[in-house]
């Protein structure tokens, strides 16, 4: 069984949508959204990019360090983030 969308109603009364995997397993959450016709364009919209987007790999320091490398050296200003072609 392949994996599906469920529209759903949070506690703070907006509309989002799930992706859960074939298990149930929750993938993503959305935004919210005004009304269920805006999450199922939402819904629309990331089937039609999931299957050609890129895998981008971010590399940011989410805990605050110093922002040097592992060994201790200042990043290079030129680096850039790569990008990885989905399978």
């Amino acid at each position: 069984m392949a994996g599906q969308f469920e529209i759903f109603t949070d506690a703070e009364a907006n509309v989002r949508f799930r992706l859960l995997g074939a298990d149930g397993t929750v993938l993503a959450i959305s935004k919210a959204f005004e009304d269920k016709r805006a999450a199922a364009e939402g819904i629309t919209a990331v089937r039609e990019c999931a299957g050609t987007g890129l895998i981008k790999e971010a590399r940011s320091n989410a805990w605050g360090g110093t922002g040097t490398t592992r060994a201790g050296l200042p990043k290079p200003a030129h680096r850039r983030h790569r990008h990885i072609p989905a399978v």
